[in-house]
Order: structure tokens, then sequence, then C-alpha cells
């Protein structure tokens, strides 16, 4: 063992000289002190992409993560950028494999072999080093809050959007949603486990325990995890269910104390809040697969449960709505007056109903008839809960009065309902046609709604 080690440090020390050597004869000695921690994850990095064994891949991808753990904001983004730079494709190389390619098939050949040397080079050599970099001791994670360090940067730093592609690619391969088990977090729970949910929890975050407690312990309510194996007991995604009596039209009655419904008097379990628990894995979609597990353990534990919905946020309708309101006279005139509150709390019911008979329509029309240049909706959970074969069923306003649901969206949700029987249908008719399913009190109250909503061109993927 002493021996393994003695040369998997004479490689790093090796590549070290080599880093200082060739940035001291490129004149880039730097005014600050160098960062030891940078010069070794930098030189591992340069060991790991030369021809080195299995074993010593472990050791020096163990190495390398150590050295990344010991980096300020500044030796993480000088590291992607070098990761960026240093690691590319090569041009040269892509464009022989390409004319290669393509003189087999003038042959008559199908060129199989000239493909697979093109799928060859047009692959980073970055998504190679995070591989190499998985081989460490629980990497896998490791890699995901690497990504999430990646992202918050990327932010000031455009230029590292391939890398964060990169992570995506690989990502999007290992947290396949078959590896993924879910399992009830109970009020007994692992303490670290309740504070990543606690950590995690961004649609209506949690300031005590005794708020969790409030989300686990009664009866009417549960909490549900999904695991990956290479992340051990930190969960990936957790869903909020409260079981109630019809749809719930204000979130403040699922999140303040009160007394627990017996399960056997619900009808109905709301899915009130889906949070991803890693930001590094934010893009990786495991699609309808959370949201039908969930469905299937509550109507199996509880088969008289007639519906199951959310009570949602719609987080991009203020800003719709300004930008509406620049064109559009009504829109301005209910844009000034919801602007001049701070929350419905001032109004009286007549003044609610006022302005809600104005609002809904606008609610209606950001769901289920704006959309991007891609055709899919403008809302991103409207997305979510659509691509996953749930129907817009109910819009809800006044739903929530905390100051983040007033500042997206004015405090309006809506319920999204997912019915068993419904749910591919529906899926693959938002896939392949971008169509928006409205259902209950949404569309009799809006039956233009459904018409615009499923008139535009199918999505190009």
């Amino acid at each position: 063992m002493e021996r393994h080690d003695g040369w998997l440090l004479t490689d790093l020390f090796q590549a070290l000289g080599r880093r200082r050597g060739t940035d001291t004869a490129a004149g880039k000695q730097s005014a600050s002190p160098p960062d030891p921690a940078l010069d070794q994850l930098l030189a591992a990095c340069e060991v790991l992409m030369s021809d080195v064994g299995e074993a010593s891949m472990r050791a020096i991808a163990a190495r390398a993560l150590a050295a990344y753990d010991k980096l300020d904001d500044d030796g993480k983004q000088a590291f992607f950028t070098h990761v960026t730079r240093t690691f590319d494709v090569d041009a040269d190389q892509v464009r022989t494999a390409f004319r290669r390619w393509e003189e087999a098939r003038g042959t008559g050949s199908r060129g199989e072999e000239e493909l697979i040397g093109l799928f060859d080079v047009v692959e980073p050599a970055r998504q190679q080093l995070l591989r190499r970099m998985n081989h460490a001791p629980h990497a896998t994670l490791a890699l995901v809050e690497m990504r999430a360090d990646l992202r918050r940067l990327m932010h000031l730093h455009p230029e590292l959007r391939p890398l964060d592609h990169d992570f995506h690619h690989l990502l999007t391969s290992w947290f396949n949603r078959g590896f993924l088990h879910m399992a009830e977090v109970t009020v007994d729970a692992p303490k670290e486990l309740h504070q990543r949910l606690m950590r995690g929890e961004r649609v209506h975050p949690m300031a005590s325990g005794a708020e969790l407690r409030r989300r686990l312990e009664p009866k009417d309510r549960a909490v549900y995890a999904f695991f990956h194996p290479a992340t051990g007991d930190v969960p990936l995604i957790f869903v909020e269910v409260a079981l109630v009596r019809g749809l719930p039209d204000r979130i403040a009655p699922l999140l303040e104390p009160g007394p627990a419904l017996s399960p056997e008097d619900a009808d109905t379990a709301a899915l009130y809040s889906i949070n991803n628990a890693l930001d590094g894995l934010a893009g990786v979609s495991f699609g309808s697969f959370l949201i039908k597990q969930v469905i299937e353990q509550v109507g199996e534990q509880l088969p008289h449960l007639t519906q199951f919905a959310t009570l949602s946020p719609l987080p991009g309708f203020r800003r719709w709505l300004g930008e509406q309101a620049k064109q559009d006279a009504g829109l301005e005139s209910l844009a000034r007056e919801l602007d001049a509150l701070e929350e419905p709390a001032e109004l009286g019911a007549k003044d609610i109903e006022r302005i809600r008979a104005r609002l809904l329509p606008a609610l209606a029309r950001y769901v289920a008839v704006e959309r991007r240049a891609d055709g899919r909706p403008l809302d991103p959970v409207a997305r979510f809960h659509l691509g996953n074969g749930a129907a817009a069923w109910q819009l809800n306003w006044p739903a929530n009065s905390s100051a983040e649901a007033w500042r997206q969206s004015y405090g309006a949700m809506i319920n999204y309902r997912y019915e068993p029987g419904e749910l591919e249908r529906r899926h693959e008719d938002f896939v392949r046609r971008g169509a928006v399913a409205l259902g209950g009190p949404l569309l009799d109250a809006f039956p233009e709604a459904v018409t615009a909503s499923t008139s535009s061109a199918p999505i190009d993927r």
C-alpha cells in the first residue's frame, strides 16, 4: 500500500511540476499567492486523464475531490474555467471523423465504424474527467454538490454553460428513475434527514421543528422521499401530502396547527409541496414516476379516496401580468390595483369578489394559453404537472398570503388534478401536441381556454 501511494504521489508531484513550469514559461505568474488546493486539484485532473489504472484512478479521484472541498468560490470558478477550456472537444478530430463518415457513406457503406469514431470525438473530454472522478468513494453525491456550485457561479460566468451541460448529461444517466426507491419519512426518522427536509423545502419553508412535525406526525399528513443508491440516506426529492375533504383552495389550513382529520373521513389526497432536495440535480427529470408512486402508495392505504390533486404556486404569473399590462389597458388597470395592495387581507369581501372576477380570466390565460418559444406553457410548475399527465383544474385567489407568494402571483394558487386512468393519455397529448388538459371548475368557467390550449402546433422535440 505504501508503494502504491508513493507512485501516486510521484505522479501528482510530476504533474504539479509540469503545471508550474508551463505557467512560468508562459509568463502566468500571478501577483496573488498560488492556491495549493487548486494546484493539487488541477494536477490530479491531469493524472486522471492520463493512462492510469483503475485502482490508482480511485485514489487520485479521492484526492481531487478532497482538494476541491478546500477551494473558495474564486478557486472553484478557476477550476471550472480550466476544465471547460482544457478538456473541450478537438475540432480537428471532429472534422476528420465527420469527413471519414461521409466518405464511407459515399461508397455505399453505412459507415458504422466511422460513426462510432465520430461519436467518440464529439464527446468533450470533460465528461470523461467527470466519469473518472466518480471512481472515488461517495463521489456521485460530491459531483452533484459540485454541480450545485457550478450553477450558482454560472450566473456570473455564462461561459461555463458547456460544463453544466456535461454535468446534466451524465447525471441524467446516473440518476435514472429506475434506481430510485421511495420511503415515507416519519417523525422518528434520523435527525439529519429531518434537517435535510427543512433545508430543502423551498415551496413552503419551515422555520422550526414544530412546523416539520406538523407535516409528519398527524394521521392526515405524510411526507414521502425518494432515494438513490449512490446518495445513501440523502433524499433526492420529497413530496408532502395532506388528507383533506374537497379540493383545498388555501394553503394556510394545510400548514398551520389544527385538529387532524381522520383519514377515513378524507376524500382527497393533496400533494401540496414537491421539492428537489439537491440543487445539483436541477433539470434532471424523473418524469411522472414519483407522482404515480405516491398516488399508488396512498391509494393502496386509503382506497376510499376519490381524488388526488395539488395545491400549487404560479411563480411566473406576476411577471407575466406586468409584461402584458404594457399592451393591454384592462390588464394594466388590474396590475396597478394589485400592485397597490400588500395583501388581500386589506380588502373586504365585495372587493375580493370584484378583483377575483378580473383576475381569474388572466390566470386562466396564463396557464392554458400562453407559451414559450418551444411551445411549452410559460409557468414552470404548469410544465411539470401537465407533463406528468395532470389536468389544470381550479384557480384559487386569495390562496397564499406569504410575501413570496404575493411577489410571484399576488397570492394565487392552482389545483392540478391527477386522475390515474387519464395520466398516460394526457401525458402523450402534452408531449406530442403541447395540449394543456383542463377540467373541473377551470374548464366550466373558461371553456374558450381549451380551444386555445390545443391549437398550438406540435412540439418539436
